[in-house]
């Protein structure tokens, strides 16, 4: 028998270890003014203050910024994908035996991984950004071998997180930190199952200018996250404050000085349902498997300056001998004009948001079955990594 030093911790015993670290992060997050309400200035824009903070710490949250009505219907499509999900990797079928969702797409939307896993901690995967795994505890649940960690596409999986994309506060916030010409990133839905969910190791985001000549914070651009449940310091996302400006970190050296994963200047991300973050992609971040009873389910979205991604070459989700040029630059665009006209027949009282780069070009991109066709149907493939 192998002793006690050589078996995996337990998901109970992990939370045991998590409760004295949350509690620290807690108070240093509530030492920090950088959540609120959206907040305008005279003229309309994003509240110089909100951006200052923003720029400060790397990261921001707005509280309450997407109603419950929203969520509510956020929620609902969430359950259908949920409900009719691949009962995993490579399945056709879901758990009811019909045909799963998704294999409509050149990308399949669902990826799994092992209960309580971090599947790219410590790998070459995704650049080998990840360069150290986080605690991986041994499930209580021992009749699960899968659960959902990403969904990809969200524009295309749910008429909600099309309509999300072209909310007009998100799209407004995007244009005051990456200018008018902001451009799209990619999306993904990250879901962390209660007990189960699986971990994100400690990262940088970005990969392409940490060496360039005209490198500054905000070069790799942002993430939001709407959250569609309240995020507990067990299962949200946490981040080093300020670890934007300091370039690219040696995150192995960190972790092995401090002794362990749990970081002594990391603060966790608290949300409630409607809140959204938005971190900068350089920022220091990650996120612990969740050995807690709470679902977190959070619609990730981020944007970039127009000049970071013209002429840079496809990374992370993108082959590498792909290039970013203006043609490839505005068809991946494109989808935001769609997406605020899908909102605006939606929600018709409400002021859409007048997003620049398709000037003039409004009646080429309502939302009817030809755009669904042309620019939503697996417009992910075209995303803009860097």
């Amino acid at each position: 028998m192998p002793s006690n030093s050589t078996m995996p911790l337990t998901a109970e015993a992990h939370a045991e270890t998590m409760a004295g670290y949350t509690v620290r992060g807690v108070e240093r997050g509530r030492q920090l003014d950088n959540r609120g309400p959206l907040r305008r200035n005279e003229s309309g824009n994003l509240h110089p203050d909100i951006l200052s903070a923003y720029w400060d710490k790397g990261f921001y949250i707005f509280e309450g910024l997407v109603d419950a009505d929203e969520i509510r219907l956020l929620r609902d499509d969430m359950r259908y994908l949920f409900d009719h999900a691949p009962t995993g990797r490579g399945a056709v079928y879901d758990a009811q035996g019909r045909p799963a969702f998704g294999q409509q797409f050149k990308r399949n939307p669902y990826t799994f991984v092992k209960p309580l896993s971090d599947p790219w901690g410590g790998t070459d995967l995704l650049g080998g950004r990840h360069p150290v795994a986080m605690t991986q505890p041994a499930p209580a649940d021992k009749d699960t071998k899968e659960v959902i960690f990403i969904m990809q596409g969200m524009c295309q999986i749910m008429d909600s997180g099309l309509r999300l994309y072209g909310h007009p506060d998100l799209l407004s916030i995007a244009q005051a930190v990456n200018g008018d010409d902001f451009v799209p990133y990619n999306d993904a839905i990250f879901v962390k199952p209660a007990g189960l969910g699986g971990a994100v190791a400690w990262h940088q985001d970005g990969v392409t200018h940490w060496n360039a000549t005209n490198w500054d914070m905000g070069i790799h651009g942002f993430n939001f996250q709407v959250q569609l449940y309240a995020c507990t310091p067990a299962n949200c996302l946490w981040v080093v404050p300020g670890t934007h400006k300091l370039g690219k970190l040696d995150i192995k050296t960190m972790v092995q000085a401090n002794g362990s994963e749990y970081l002594p200047d990391a603060i966790p991300l608290t949300c409630e349902p409607g809140d959204v973050t938005i971190v900068n992609r350089q920022l220091l971040h990650g996120s612990f498997a969740n050995t807690s009873p709470n679902l977190r389910v959070s619609l990730t979205f981020g944007f970039h300056r127009r000049q970071a991604v013209l002429g840079a070459r496809g990374a992370l989700s993108q082959a590498a001998g792909e290039v970013y040029d203006e043609q490839r630059i505005f068809e991946r665009a494109c989808v935001i004009p769609v997406a605020i006209d899908a909102r605006s027949q939606f929600y018709p009282s409400q002021l859409p948001f007048d997003y620049q780069p398709f000037a003039g070009l409004t009646d080429e991109y309502r939302y009817n079955d030809a755009t669904k066709a042309s620019v939503i149907q697996d417009y992910n493939l075209k995303d803009l990594s860097i």
